[in-house]
This record gives structure tokens, sequence and C-alpha cells, in this order.
């Protein structure tokens, strides 16, 4: 009986923080060009609602209001005196103006990004200020317009400012607390679909990061392999699937991790390149190089195998004579360097051939870049003796 695999916990969900880096960049990336096409959107909306609700409060509304008024009045519209239509039509004016040049303050102090607890008092200071402001250009109209017949005599110019600030509190922060409402919802609403949109977009990159790892043909063939072995070597094959087992167990886990030292990945391609001669047998022939100095060296997980299993697929199982691989690791400087040749040429892919040529490559080369910077490189092509090479180069990230 074949030894008891050990378990590990392969199920539990990952936390952005948990994503390698790469993934947290694409998806930031992603994010950003949506969230800067859906910003665009929200702009143009938000300047159109607000244009329409500063008619509707500064014009609509009042005009409605004098027009009611005007209905059920006894006298003719044409016996008020100029000046006294002069007088609200500034008030509305300058309380349009008002409103309109306090948005100015409000995003150079960052008050759309306080909450509710601390934009109160600020929103009530705000309030007050604006309804003197009203009022104190309304008695400067007075002083040009004359006083108006409504006050009685005994009042004094104090006593209309304060008049007039009462009307301008409940004007003003009805406007306020509206405007700042209406953000603070918005906020709310697309800080809430930002997070789902997220985790979403982390979930589905993850499954495709985990489906990338694992070549299911791979797996059908192992297991076609692993059938075949198990009557005519029970003990071989139970070494197998061993193996087999820690192969699937290292992908799915590898998202967890953005680098793992050399030897791990090595260990892993081992048991990939077993598992493969049990298929191939004497076809494939494998020469490992590995500088001892290279092998605690960081690299992201599945790199090496993804360029081994390149070369059994496209060097070995074509050719019926078979071929060695060369597996070489070893470091100029700062820069570790991991080389994998194989016989054969870069051929284009024959029609009907499963997979694409060039797109684990190109998957590889762009984790490279995306974890490492400009200093990674990943190139394919002949290699100087015979046969097709593939060089990666990783910067040797400085300890202490």
């Amino acid at each position: 009986m074949a030894p008891p695999v050990s378990e590990h916990p392969l199920s539990a969900p990952l936390t952005r923080e948990q994503l390698p880096r790469h993934i947290r960049q694409l998806l930031m990336a992603r994010l950003r060009q949506a969230q800067e096409l859906h910003d665009q959107r929200t702009r143009t909306d938000h300047r159109r609602l607000y244009l329409i609700c500063q008619a509707v409060c500064w014009v609509g509304l009042p005009a409605l209001a004098a027009f009611v008024a005007i209905s059920f009045s006894k006298e003719p519209i044409s016996s008020m005196p100029a000046r006294e239509m002069i007088r609200p039509i500034t008030g509305l004016l300058l309380g349009f103006t008002l409103t309109h040049l306090v948005r100015l303050p409000v995003r150079a102090w960052g008050w759309k990004h306080l909450g509710w607890r601390p934009l109160v008092p600020r929103l009530l200071a705000m309030t007050f200020a604006l309804a003197a402001l009203w009022s104190g250009g309304l008695l400067l109209l007075d002083g040009i317009l004359g006083r108006e017949t409504r006050w009685p005599a005994e009042f004094t110019t104090a006593m209309i400012f304060f008049s007039r600030c009462f009307p301008g509190v409940v004007m003003f922060g009805g406007w306020l607390f509206s405007y700042f409402f209406y953000h603070l919802s918005d906020g709310l609403t697309r800080s809430e679909f930002e997070r789902l949109r997220l985790t979403a977009t982390a979930k589905e990159a993850e499954l495709r990061a985990l489906k990338s790892q694992v070549n299911p043909h791979f797996i059908f063939n192992s297991l076609n392999s692993l059938r075949a072995l198990i009557e005519e070597d029970p003990a071989r094959a139970r070494g197998a699937v061993t193996r087999l087992a820690g192969l699937l167990r290292y992908a799915l886990q590898s998202g967890q991790h953005e680098t793992v030292p050399l030897e791990d990945e090595l260990r892993i391609v081992n048991d990939y390149l077993a598992l493969e001669q049990v298929r191939f047998e004497e076809r494939l022939r494998v020469r490992l190089e590995a500088a001892p100095d290279t092998l605690s060296l960081p690299v992201p997980p599945l790199i090496l195998q993804t360029l081994v299993e390149n070369a059994v697929k496209y060097g070995i199982a074509p050719r019926p004579e078979g071929g060695e691989i060369m597996i070489r690791t070893r470091r100029e400087g700062d820069t570790l360097l991991l080389e994998v040749s194989n016989p054969g040429s870069l051929a284009p892919t024959v029609p009907g051939d499963d997979g694409s040529t060039g797109l684990g490559i190109r998957n590889a080369a762009e984790r490279l870049r995306l974890l490492f910077g400009d200093g990674a490189s990943l190139q394919v092509g002949p290699s100087p003796t015979a046969g097709v090479l593939a060089a990666a180069a990783i910067p040797v990230p400085h300890t202490g």
C-alpha cells in the first residue's frame, strides 16, 4: 500500500494580501483602467445632476412660489415697485453663487472624504458662515435700493441682519446636508462596488492561475501511464502516484507565494520528469547541472517547471528517438540564470497540436517582468550547440 499523503489546507480562501504580487499588480492595473472610465462617466453625471439641482433649488422652486403668490395677490404685478422684484432675484443669484463657490474650499479641504461624525460640525460652521455672507450681501443691497418696507422702523441693522440669517441657515443648511448626503451615499455605493469587483476579479485571476499551472494533458497522460504501470511494476506505480500528488499539491499551493527557493522548484521538476519518464522511458534523458550557490535563491513558483514542460512537449514528444534535456542553474554576479535546452528547432505549431507555441513562455516572461521588473528576462532561441535553449535571467535580491 502506498504511504498516506499528508493533507494540506488547500481550500482556504485567499485574501487580497495573500495573492502573489504580480497578480495584485495586474488586478490594480485593470481596476485603475476601469476606475478611470467609471470616474469620467461619474463626473459627467454628477455635473449634470448638480446643475439640474441648482436650477431647481434657486430658480424652479422660487419661481413656483412667486407664481403662487402673484396668483393669490389682490394687487396687479404692474403696481409692484421694480426694486421689490430686484431684491429677491438678487438674493437668489447670491445664494446660487455662494453654494457654487463653496465647493472650492470643500474640495481643497477634503471634506468629501470625511465621515459623518467629523463632517457635521464643519457643515454647521459652513452653514452659519454662508448665512452670514448672504445676509450681509442683502444689507449691502439695502444700501443701494433702500430699506425694505416690511421691516418695522424700530428694527436696527443688526436685527435685520440676524433676522435674515435665520432663513439663510435653513436654506444653506438644507443645501449643504443634501449635497454631502448624496456624495457620501454615492461614495459608499462605489466603495462596495469596487470591493465586490476586486473580489470577483481576484477569484477569476486565482482560478486562471491554477488552471494555467497544471497542464490537463500531462495529468491525463500520467494517469494513463500509471494504469499500465500498476500491473507491470506496482512499487514504481506507487512512487509515481506519490510524485503526482506532490506535483499537484505544489501547483495548487504555489499561488500563495510570490517566490520559492530554487531547491523546491528543482525538486518538483524532478518529480515532473520522473512521471514523464514513465511515459517516454528511454526516449527522455535528463542532465542536471545546478550550482550549489543557487539552490537557496528565490524564483517564481513553477517558472522552471514551465520551461522544462515546454522542452518535453516540443523537444522530446515529437521525436521518435527522443533526446536529452539539459537543465543548468548558475549565478553571474547579481543575476540567477536558469537554462533549459532540448533537441529540435523553433518550428511553428503543427495544425491540430494541443496548446499554442510560445503561450506558456510568454506567460512566464510576463510573470518575471511583473515580479522583478525590467531586470528580469526570458528568451527562447537556438542553442549555441544544437537544439533550442530557453534562458531566464532573474535578479538576485540583496540581503542585509
